[in-house]
């Protein structure tokens, strides 16, 4: 009986920790990756609400940072993992608290599922200009993760650097 009794203990033991194992790890590759943002500082007081907006947009894991002075950058940098529904999520968070996108950073210079958005830790070198037009295309609700990557890597080629804007020394 006494066996019986141990055996059982064991039993629920290790199923008790392999469900927690097995947990960790669904949440682990569930994780939808960090999300940095910098915004003005005229955001600062509306900070709850728009963390929850992001959270809601699928955007969780935010870090907010605030510019004290002037505007952030319109940059947006992408991992290569991020899905195109979270990656169109934050574009969407960058027009609505940032005014738009002017640039792209190209994914090679992230973890898998990171997102940036109004980055001031890169410069001219790495800062691909997009339009509009080519905004847009990314914005494709129709467009797959694969082929979402397939047109940012289009976007911002490592064989092509930006031409750069700033002083020749």
């Amino acid at each position: 009986m006494t066996c019986n009794i141990l055996g059982a203990v064991l039993a629920t033991m290790l199923g008790v920790l392999s469900f927690g194992a097995t947990a960790a790890a669904q949440q682990a590759s569930a994780s939808p990756g960090r999300v940095e943002v910098v915004l003005a500082n005229e955001h600062r007081t509306h900070v709850d609400a728009i963390k929850q907006e992001f959270g809601e947009a699928g955007l969780g894991n935010v870090h907010i940072q605030w510019m004290r002075l002037g505007h952030p950058p319109m940059n947006l940098g992408l991992g290569p993992g991020v899905t195109a529904e979270r990656a169109r999520a934050a574009i969407r968070m960058a027009k609505k608290y940032n005014g738009g996108v002017t640039i792209l950073l190209p994914e090679r210079l992230f973890p898998d599922h990171y997102v940036t958005i109004a980055s001031s830790s890169f410069d001219d070198t790495v800062e691909y200009p997009i339009g509009e037009e080519a905004l847009t295309e990314l914005e494709n609700p129709s467009l797959t993760t694969e082929q979402f990557h397939e047109q940012y890597r289009r976007l911002t080629p490592i064989d092509q650097p930006p031409v750069k804007k700033g002083r020749a020394f």
